[in-house]
């Protein structure tokens, strides 16, 4: 589906869009929250949460009353054997991440994967141990990677290097990032990216990335949870070392549902050290429990613990989906939705708002960030109201507003109505 996005303005421009939208029966597949007054909401908060594909939903109710028909020999009978259940997910995971089988595995929470890679994959030794992180990452993962430090006995004001946007810009310059590798050289051990920035919804070229961590001899892994079923990814083919994400975002999992991992096949029969478990060990002889650990080939083999089968089952319905409209297809409807809000955007409050997020639509995914041009109290309001209006997006401090259309799920009218609304309300609260 081609159109000039600057010269489709109107609403009925939109309803034409999503009447030529060959995946717009897609939306009929997830449970969509509703206003007040009954009408669905406008949700554009895929980067935070994604919504509950309907099936999800029974899927659970099959596993919960598999439980309570089978009990424990669920893990052997039940219509999905609960012993094996991850690796149901893998094939998917593997589509998602331009990966092999071998190399991903579903488990545990982002942050928990991020500990257990980290163990295997940092190791300082000797001017060989800072860890390159940028300067606005998210919360958790500089708590993770200072925490690392720290029980490597080093210091974080000495031994963090923080990749740091230009004076005066938001974004990090490709070229910056790789300087300040080749700079950091033989003292560089590990670096630890996010696919897509969090606040910004930068996309970063994660293949440079590697190409310059690899040259000075760094283990180079990253954070994909705003990336993974938002953007491409060739991780294999990228040679990147490790990656781990969530999949409550673009993977529409559910609030606190499995994470995932991915160790590079050059890895998978390695002797990395890592925090074993019993689900780490080799299949054949887990249930005789033998006292010395052997470790499964792959990302399998940085398991520790069986999965919660309650919170990897609203995955399977999110990765079929995934599979029916094909990645290819997402990706294009995806590039063209946020392109709209953009055009929507610039064309009706430009003069009100700066847009964070780059021009570039190979530089970003479905987010687009809008910072408000007012003061930081009066920003507040507007996304106040938005949100009685039944726009669901989110609030970051001290003025941006997070947008994410969600190609799985939003429409053309979608994104014209939060463009009408906001640019109403930013004219009315001047």
């Amino acid at each position: 589906m081609q159109i000039d996005v600057r010269q489709a303005l109107l609403r009925a421009d939109a309803e034409t869009l999503d009447a030529r939208d060959p995946l717009a029966p897609l939306r009929s597949s997830f449970h969509v929250p509703r206003r007040a007054d009954g009408h669905e909401a406008v949700y554009l908060c895929g980067h935070s949460l994604g919504l509950a594909p309907k099936r999800a939903i029974q899927i659970v109710n099959e596993e919960l009353d598999a439980w309570s028909r089978r009990g424990v020999d669920g893990h052997f009978e039940a219509e999905r054997p609960w012993l094996s259940y991850h690796e149901q997910l893998t094939h998917g995971l593997a589509l998602l991440t331009g990966a092999r089988a071998l190399e991903v595995v579903a488990m545990n929470s982002l942050t928990v994967n991020l500990h257990l890679m980290l163990t295997s994959f940092y190791r300082p030794r000797g001017e060989r141990r800072k860890i390159l992180l940028e300067s606005c990452a998210f919360s958790s993962d500089r708590y993770a990677i200072e925490s690392q430090l720290r029980v490597h006995g080093l210091d974080p004001t000495r031994d963090l290097l923080l990749a740091t946007p230009r004076d005066g810009e938001d974004l990090l310059r490709t070229e910056d990032i790789c300087a300040q590798i080749e700079r950091a050289g033989s003292t560089l051990a590990t670096v630890l990216l996010p696919g897509v920035q969090y606040l910004t919804g930068q996309r970063f070229d994660l293949p440079e990335i590697v190409r310059a961590g690899h040259a000075v001899g760094s283990t180079v892994g990253f954070d994909l949870a705003h990336a993974i079923g938002n953007t491409p990814l060739a991780l294999h083919d990228w040679n990147v070392d490790f990656a781990v994400w969530c999949s409550y975002k673009y993977l529409n999992s559910g609030p606190g549902a499995i994470g995932g991992a991915f160790v590079h096949e050059r890895h998978a029969r390695s002797n990395l050290p890592r925090l074993a478990g019993w689900w780490g060990h080799d299949k054949q002889s887990r249930f005789a429990m033998p006292p010395t650990f052997a470790a499964l080939p792959g990302a399998e083999g940085w398991q520790i613990s069986n999965p919660s089968i309650l919170a990897a089952a609203p995955l399977l319905a999110s990765l079929a989906l995934f599979e029916q409209a094909g990645l290819a297809k997402l990706r294009a409807k995806s590039e063209l939705l946020t392109a709209y809000l953009e055009a929507l955007l610039q064309a009706t409050a430009a003069d009100a708002l700066t847009i964070l997020t780059p021009a570039d639509r190979q530089a970003r995914g479905c987010q687009l960030s809008l910072r408000l041009l007012r003061p930081a109290d009066a920003a507040r309001v507007v996304h106040t109201e938005l949100t009685e209006l039944g726009f669901i997006c989110d609030w970051r401090e001290p003025d941006v507003i997070r947008v994410a259309p969600v190609p799985l799920y939003n429409t053309f009218v979608d994104v014209w109505e939060f463009a009408d609304a906001l640019s109403s309300l930013l004219r009315s609260t001047q």
